[in-house]
């Protein structure tokens, strides 16, 4: 099956018996399957393994380029920086700085997080 490039022996596996990429690659392409028009994203590869990662980022970026809206949710800073339009930080639940554009990096984002 080459959906979302899940790998997989056969159409008839069950994602459990899959490995942790191919099973998240699995729930985007189910949650893709109902045409949203926002897509959330928390934490979407977490705990996958660096191939898997690549993918599901590559995916992200092409949805997005689509113009499908995402809220992707990511304790990794690296990988928010690279999918993202749009950065919101929050503290407490609560907006305490909004980033777009150039102002989108590591200097702004950790300069942000530690003078609110």
């Amino acid at each position: 099956m080459k959906l979302l490039n899940i790998k997989t022996p056969d159409v008839d596996r069950s994602i459990k018996s899959l490995s942790g990429g191919n099973q998240q690659k699995c729930i985007i392409a189910r949650w893709l399957a109902a045409n949203p028009e926002l897509l959330i994203l928390d934490e979407p590869t977490r705990g996958i393994d660096i191939g898997a990662k690549i993918e599901i980022q590559k995916e992200i970026l092409d949805l997005k380029n689509k113009g499908l809206s995402i809220l992707f949710i990511s304790s990794e800073l690296e990988e928010v920086i690279r999918v993202s339009n749009r950065v919101v930080v929050l503290r407490d639940r609560q907006k305490i700085y909004e980033l777009t554009g150039e102002d989108i990096n590591e200097q702004s984002i950790m300069r942000t997080i530690a003078e609110n």
